[in-house]
């Protein structure tokens, strides 16, 4: 069963780990296993998400989104995503850039280089944004209580993750951005990363509407299905159950794309705060893809991991340490170690406690069931 379900992503990881090790040598090895762990640990809710709404669809639209969505969100958003980046904001063309990483190394990180504040406002303002819409929202389940009541109290007040977001990047502007490494002098460094951070947060809020309105397609679909469900009963009459299901999984598979896109967002963009190197962060992003894409499967078939409450909210506090690191980086060089372990920890230490959690529940329910049965016994 694992084999069967992860044996793509094993050979994934072997073939793209030789290859960045005849790439770049040990260290490039170290950046692509840190990118992986990174991207699994990034989009595992989008797992979990993916796999709620895959059990809803049938065998054939489940295969589609498994094969011509694969496609679409490691070939295109993990790959080609990370070139269009950085051909846009060194003013090239995606060819040119891919050339000029391959073949003049130097001249292409110097680019990058004055490219990494616009990349890191625009990156910067997507992260917090995700980060920040979480946190302001109420939930059933807290992790860090302590903290989370009252920001989801806060959460309350309209447009907070915005106001909070525009805040962060005006005093961005003012402080890192005018000792940013630019051919350009304090005003225009400061409008660079304004203009970016801005950028940033109207793709967040278009990619945030298109999720938003596939969603409540699919619920109008599921909710059309369900009356038709009920009249049939009604009536005796039979439906046309295929071409019901049909548009709704239809709508189930653009939700699914749209949502993976935005997912592939904050992995790529994440991604700029360990390397510049498009070759390492296309190696590391596609393997860390290919693995979520596994568990994706593997959630649909068994449905276990999603008893780890808390890793959603590891993640996303790894994006927003990660959306504070990229901001940093654009006056302060922050080591690649550094920005991927904190990431890791967060992700690990929100394991562990659900890990505890899950513990000091079925200590709970044995010890309810041994009070139950002691009071059956004695005939209470």
């Amino acid at each position: 069963m694992l084999l069967k379900t992860f044996g793509w992503s094993f050979a994934v990881t072997a073939l793209g780990l030789v290859a960045a090790v005849l790439y770049g040598g040990w260290t490039a090895f170290g950046i692509v296993a840190i990118l992986s762990v990174l991207e699994i640990s990034l989009s595992f809710d989008n797992a979990v998400v993916n796999a709620g709404i895959l059990k809803k669809m049938n065998a054939f639209w489940q295969k589609i989104f498994l094969t011509i969505g694969v496609l679409i969100a490691v070939f295109g958003m993990r790959l080609v995503f990370p070139v269009v980046i950085v051909a846009v904001t060194a003013s090239m063309g995606p060819i040119e850039a891919v050339d000029l990483a391959l073949t003049d190394k130097d001249r292409y990180e110097q680019l990058v280089t004055d490219a990494h504040p616009s990349i890191a406002a625009f990156g910067g303002m997507f992260l917090l944004m995700i980060f920040l819409d979480f946190i302001f929202e109420e939930r059933d389940i807290k992790w860090l209580g302590w903290l989370e009541r009252p920001l989801a109290k806060l959460g309350k007040i309209d447009m907070l993750s915005v106001c909070v977001a525009l805040i962060v990047l005006l005093i961005t502007s003012m402080t890192f951005a005018t000792h940013a490494h630019l051919h350009a002098g304090p005003a225009d460094k400061a409008e660079t990363v304004l203009l970016s951070g801005i950028a940033g947060l109207i793709t967040y809020m278009i990619v945030g509407g298109l999720s938003g309105y596939f969603e409540d397609k699919l619920e109008e679909e599921e909710e059309r299905e369900h009356e038709a469900e009920e009249e049939a009963e009604r009536t005796g009459k039979p439906r046309s159950a295929v071409v019901l299901a049909g548009k709704a999984a239809f709508f189930m598979f653009l939700y699914l794309e749209v949502l993976d896109a935005s997912f592939s967002f904050d992995g790529v963009i994440g991604a700029f705060a360990i390397t510049n190197d498009i070759v390492l962060m296309a190696l590391g992003l596609g393997i860390g893809a290919m693995y979520v894409r596994s568990l994706t499967v593997y959630l649909v078939r068994q449905g276990t991991l999603d008893d780890y409450v808390y890793l959603e909210h590891g993640a996303h506090y790894a994006i927003g340490a990660l959306a504070g690191i990229l901001l940093v980086t654009i006056q302060y060089e922050i080591s690649e170690l550094i920005t991927g372990s904190i990431g890791v920890i967060l992700i690990g230490w929100s394991f562990w406690s659900s890990v505890r959690r899950n513990r000091a529940l079925a200590e709970a329910e044995g010890k309810a069931e041994t009070s139950d049965k002691t009071e059956v016994s004695s005939g209470v």
